[in-house]
């Protein structure tokens, strides 16, 4: 799995109030092996049994068992202290003292990459909880294989925080696989939201068939169905390739299998199916047939596919004035930018803003809409809206919905162009409950025309939870 996919993170527990001189012992940790040869009387240099467990951690010293782990031709030889190892995992335990246990020397684990595995026993004997992108799934196996469910917290935990459109489909993959619920409605979360991304990742490629049916088959998917069609063609041409078969139409139609028809190719706009599906070659000639009749006939034809749209996600708004005002000469815009910050108690998706309009009759206005993250910006569109002169919102959306964070602040801005004089919003709460999930309010140094907690622009934001 590509490493850009998940940041780094490594969680190392404080030292004991006890320890002193830490860094030397942090040093002589790390340099284990050194440390006891120099030394007879080593075990005096370290005050707590976590630092002098951590000493034997991957040392030949006292080893009374080794792994040769890992695929043939990437073993690696890893020594091991069976005491240690069956505190650290019941399946050490039973593996070296149980009633089956069998006194060997060498133990082999081809199932396991090295790195993962060293990462679990850098856990057992040291405390410390040390993950990297390109090794996180694999020690999650590892944990789940010799039950160190702390351990595989932690992986979950690692996962789910660096859970984005990118890796989604993959994570849900492997959490159905893992039989981690709680990280499956997470991926489900952030695929149902932002579907359109999820599909046209790389990722997605990666799945196994089982997952492509189970996302196929997903009702609140919020995409075009265009783009779901797109998306499965381009994992039917991976999947050729896993299987040694060339990527010819046929082929691809051969990987599909049943799972083509979960594809809602009928509630595509009829120009889509026309330009897109109709002349991909993967329908035969009496399914492109059958679905342009459906289309126009008023007799239509019994179809594999569903007819029914997908229901996809019901957006939500979260509002932040009590009321809304108007005054001749109150607010202008004039090319100023009206911003706010907020942050949330829980992950959501920003879709967009709801905007007021002309206070002076129907008005088309110019949006230069922006979501930024410590500065940096995270979304952006120029879109127009037209407004009929009333006190309503009216809404702009973002190209995709965007990922927010819990605990963070975000600031959400707007350029507009248009009629000078509009509704503002009075009454500002700085803390908004919507549904599950509680926003808060505070005002933005990059606001220009007066938008703050307490009046202006900006009224309501618009996300999916």
């Amino acid at each position: 799995m590509a490493a850009e996919l998940y940041p780094t993170k490594k969680l190392v527990p404080s030292a004991s109030a006890g320890s002193t001189a830490s860094i030397q012992q942090q040093n002589l940790t790390n340099n284990n092996t050194t440390a006891a040869q120099r030394c007879c009387n080593w075990q005096g240099l370290f005050p707590t049994i976590r630092e002098r467990n951590s000493v034997m951690f991957n040392n030949e010293m006292m080893a009374d068992v080794h792994f040769v782990v890992g695929p043939p031709g990437g073993t690696q030889r890893v020594p091991g202290h069976k005491y240690v190892l069956a505190v650290g995992s019941s399946v050490f335990h039973a593996m070296f003292y149980g009633e089956l246990a069998e006194d060997q020397e060498e133990i082999r684990i081809p199932d396991v990459e090295p790195p993962s595995f060293l990462a679990m026993l850098k856990y057992i004997y040291c405390d410390e909880i040390d993950l990297c992108a390109d090794t996180v799934l694999a020690t999650l196996y590892a944990a789940k294989k010799y039950i160190v469910p702390h351990l595989a917290r932690a992986c979950v935990n690692f996962l789910e925080t660096s859970l984005s459109a990118k890796n989604a489909c993959v994570l849900l993959s492997q959490s159905c696989l893992f039989e981690e619920p709680d990280l499956t409605q997470r991926c489900w979360e952030v695929i149902d939201a932002q579907a359109e991304l999820a599909l046209r990742s790389e990722g997605f490629c990666d799945i196994d068939t089982q997952t492509l049916e189970s996302i196929l088959r997903r009702e609140t998917l919020n995409a075009k169905e265009m783009v779901v069609f797109e998306a499965a063609l381009n994992w039917a041409e991976a999947e050729c390739q896993r299987q040694d078969l060339a990527p010819t139409i046929e082929n691809k139609r051969l990987v599909l299998g049943k799972a083509i028809y979960l594809i809602r190719i009928p509630t595509m706009a009829l120009e889509d199916f026309a330009n897109g599906a109709a002349q991909s070659g993967v329908l035969t000639l009496n399914e492109t047939n059958d679905i342009f009749l459906w289309y126009t006939a008023a007799k239509k034809p019994d179809l594999l596919f569903c007819t029914k749209p997908r229901k996809g996600l019901s957006p939500q708004r979260c509002h932040r004035f009590q009321s809304c005002a108007y005054r001749s000469n109150q607010w202008r815009y004039r090319g100023r930018c009206d911003s706010i910050q907020f942050a949330v108690d829980k992950r959501v998706f920003i879709a967009g803003f709801g905007l007021y309009g002309s206070s002076c009759g129907s008005a088309e206005y110019s949006a230069k809409i922006e979501l930024k993250r410590q500065g940096v910006p995270m979304a952006q569109r120029i879109i127009k809206y037209f407004s009929d002169g009333s006190s309503s919102t009216f809404p702009v959306f973002f190209d995709y919905p965007v990922q927010i964070e819990p605990d963070t602040f975000y600031t959400a801005s707007v350029v507009l162009d248009g009629n000078e004089l509009s509704y503002f919003g009075q009454e500002g709460m700085t803390e908004v409950q919507c549904g599950k999930v509680t926003f808060q309010f505070q005002c933005s140094s990059d606001s220009t025309n007066g938008t703050g907690v307490q009046g202006g622009q900006i009224p309501e934001l618009i996300f999916y939870a």
